[in-house]
C-alpha cells in the first residue's frame, strides 16, 4: 500500500466496537491506543478483527493542542 499521508502509525486491532452508523476502532502501537471512527460499511470492507495487523493513518493540515 503507498500513501501521500506521512504518519502512519503500524499496530494491532485491540477492539472493534460496532455501533448504529459508525464503528470505532482500536489500535495499539506500542503501548498506546488510537482510535478511530470509520464507517460501519469500512468496516465491513476491511474485515477487521481483534488481532489483526492494520495501521492508523493521519494527514491533517491541524492538529489542536489543549491543556487542562
Amino acid at each position: 500500500m503507498k500513501l501521500s499521508a506521512r504518519n502512519i502509525l503500524n499496530g494491532t486491532v485491540t477492539a472493534v466496537e460496532t455501533g448504529h452508523v459508525t464503528t470505532h476502532v482500536k489500535i495499539d502501537i506500542g503501548g498506546t491506543i488510537v482510535t478511530a471512527s470509520i464507517t460501519n460499511e469500512a468496516a465491513e470492507d476491511l474485515a477487521l478483527k481483534v488481532g489483526d495487523a492494520a495501521c492508523a493513518v493521519i494527514k491533517s493540515s491541524d492538529v489542536i493542542v489543549g491543556k487542562a
